[in-house]
């Protein structure tokens, strides 16, 4: 049979074979439509609707997709706004679409036959920031599931969100006595792969082949997807810096700062082909059809680290921050920012890191270095584009303290207490922790050590001393906790002897114990120094005690560990 003309040229170009270059068009006062011959989107002054993709509006009765600020100190959020868009680079098979707001520029990077699109964004005037984030929100009847690296599922229906009974922010308590929360929806930064939500027919997912732009270190977490609350949209969150599981973050970004790219992809809903997509993504990074000079200037570093006693500092966090640093790891956010772990010799390599000057930290990750509570620092670290920059033998100093018990492994997360095989983000997973808990050195496990602390009560260390005290010497207990959530608790030795409390030096609380993290929140640690006389020959016991109760507001233990010195 002999197709008629018009009827060739409809099978055809639903092949895509006669397909739509990628273009850009004016659609408005300051609306543009932009897209390829398999989906299009029209960007509004801040807000881009009609979605088309495979014949439907993916964002149908939603706020659609747009970018937002949060100002440090002030929390409202604002949503940027578009005054212009033009091409300011065509290639053989592609396009780059800027959109020009006063503080920056949004790029879609649209190529030919591609469902998706890759973006980027380049600071010129971003104010002091807390967060900033690209947002998506989709037809919820389309994409009833969502996917993160560590759940993978229906998201909450809004019927059953509606039934339940609000205990907090975006926290619901169901009959049951279970919880809705969006923070169970959320994920490490570092080592996720790609997220998104899905359905029967449609996917929609961002995938980030490179994390440099990212604040935070290895322990960095932020909220991915979520059901809203109010509207029952489904939400995919792109929070290229954000706060959700730390205490504060206060960036200055130069003009010039480039976050991304990362790739907007859309499909027929398969997770399996999103990720062959995401593993091909990885593969490509950093991107070639990038043209600007300093993203493409890029050189690595490598050093082989040695503790002070010998031992390799094998598996250690390796990261790449700020010189001459004046913030915690967690808040840094400013420029660039790389991590790695160090192999079983120490040897370590980091590829990929963009031209300048950085500090370098290392931190035990547990295993065979668990007992080092101390972080190693260099700074004045340069890296040159086509350069490796091999620092060679690196000394990490150990201080020789005597050490008399460790309860669980530093490595700066809950790791290794109980319970076991507890998922990552559980709301209300901490009520299994008791009130009052007694650990006894040489019988007990870390397994017994529950993961985390905020009901009133005790809970208690109790070791034995073969010999009295050293004469002169002092003891320092050290508390290393992955989370703190701004509990009030008093901590003491033998029942009598006050040596601190948590809040004495007045930290500042993050969300994640609130927030459904169970494994770490932003880190902390504490000395506290006493008399070695306060203990004895024999039997003697160190003590937390909760006096006030708030729920969920409490802590992430990392490990404890008393020594003399």
């Amino acid at each position: 049979m002999i197709l008629p003309f018009t009827a060739l040229f409809f099978v055809v170009n639903a092949l895509g074979v006669l397909g739509q270059k990628p273009f850009l068009e004016k659609a408005g006062d300051r609306q543009w439509r932009i897209g390829n011959n398999l989906w299009s989107i029209v960007q509004g002054r801040d807000t881009a609707t009609k979605l088309q993709f495979k014949g439907r509006d993916l964002v149908s009765g939603t706020k659609g997709h747009y970018l937002s600020i949060g100002e440090y100190g002030n929390n409202g959020k604002t949503s940027l706004q578009w005054t212009s868009a033009d091409i300011v680079q065509r290639g053989s098979d592609f396009i780059d679409i800027r959109f020009n707001s006063n503080e920056g520029e949004m790029h879609w990077v649209i190529k030919d036959n591609e469902p998706g699109a890759h973006q980027y964004f380049v600071n010129k005037r971003l104010p002091r920031i807390g967060e900033f984030r690209s947002i998506l929100r989709l037809d919820p009847g389309l994409f009833p599931k969502g996917r993160t690296s560590v759940k993978d599922g229906n998201l909450p229906s809004l019927s059953d969100i509606k039934k339940s009974t609000k205990t907090q922010d975006e926290t619901w308590k169901k009959s049951d006595g279970s919880y809705i929360t969006k923070y169970d929806w959320s994920d490490n930064v570092r080592s996720m792969d790609f997220y998104g939500v899905y359905g029967g027919s449609f996917g929609a997912w961002y995938m980030h082949a490179g994390r440099d732009y990212f604040n935070g270190n290895h322990l960095k977490q932020e909220l991915m997807v979520h059901r809203e609350t109010n509207s029952g949209d489904a939400v995919m969150l792109n929070m290229i810096h954000g706060t959700h599981f730390q205490a504060s973050s206060a960036d200055e970004p130069p003009s010039g700062k480039m976050w991304g790219p990362w790739f907007l992809y859309f499909n027929g809903g398969s997770v399996a082909d999103a990720k062959s997509r995401y593993e091909s993504e990885v593969k490509q990074w950093p991107y070639s059809w990038v043209t600007d000079a300093a993203y493409k200037s890029r050189g690595v570093v490598s050093g082989d680290l040695t503790l002070q006693d010998g031992r390799p500092a094998a598996g250690a966090a390796v990261f790449l921050g700020d010189n001459n640093p004046t913030k915690t790891d967690m808040d840094m956010g400013t420029t660039y920012y790389y991590t790695a772990y160090a192999d079983a010799e120490g040897q370590f390599s980091i590829p990929n890191v963009r031209s300048g000057t950085y500090g370098l930290r290392a931190w035990a990750n547990g295993g065979n270095i668990s007992d080092v509570l101390t972080t190693f620092s260099k700074n004045g670290v340069t890296v040159t584009a086509g350069q490796t920059n091999a620092l060679g033998a690196l000394q990490w100093p150990l201080p020789g303290r005597q050490k008399v018990f460790q309860v669980g492994e530093y490595d700066r997360k809950s790791t290794g207490f109980g319970p076991a095989d507890r998922p990552m983000f559980q709301a209300g997973l901490i009520d299994r922790c008791p009130a009052s808990l007694t650990y006894t050195v040489g019988r007990s496990s870390p397994a017994d050590w529950c993961f985390g602390m905020y009901k009133r009560g005790t809970w208690t260390i109790a070791f034995t001393l073969d010999d009295p005290p050293p004469a002169g010497k002092q003891a320092i207990l050290t508390v290393s906790l992955a989370g703190y959530s701004g509990m009030s608790c008093g901590v003491t030795v033998n029942k009598k002897t006050n040596i601190g409390s948590f809040r004495s030096s007045n930290p500042a609380s993050d969300p994640g114990t609130y927030r459904s993290a169970t494994v770490n929140g932003e880190w902390r640690l504490w000395e506290y120094k006493f008399s070695g006389s306060a203990l004895q020959k024999g039997a003697n016991t160190v003590e937390f005690t909760v006096n006030e109760e708030q729920q969920w507001r409490g802590i992430l233990w990392d490990t404890v560990v008393l020594e003399f010195a």
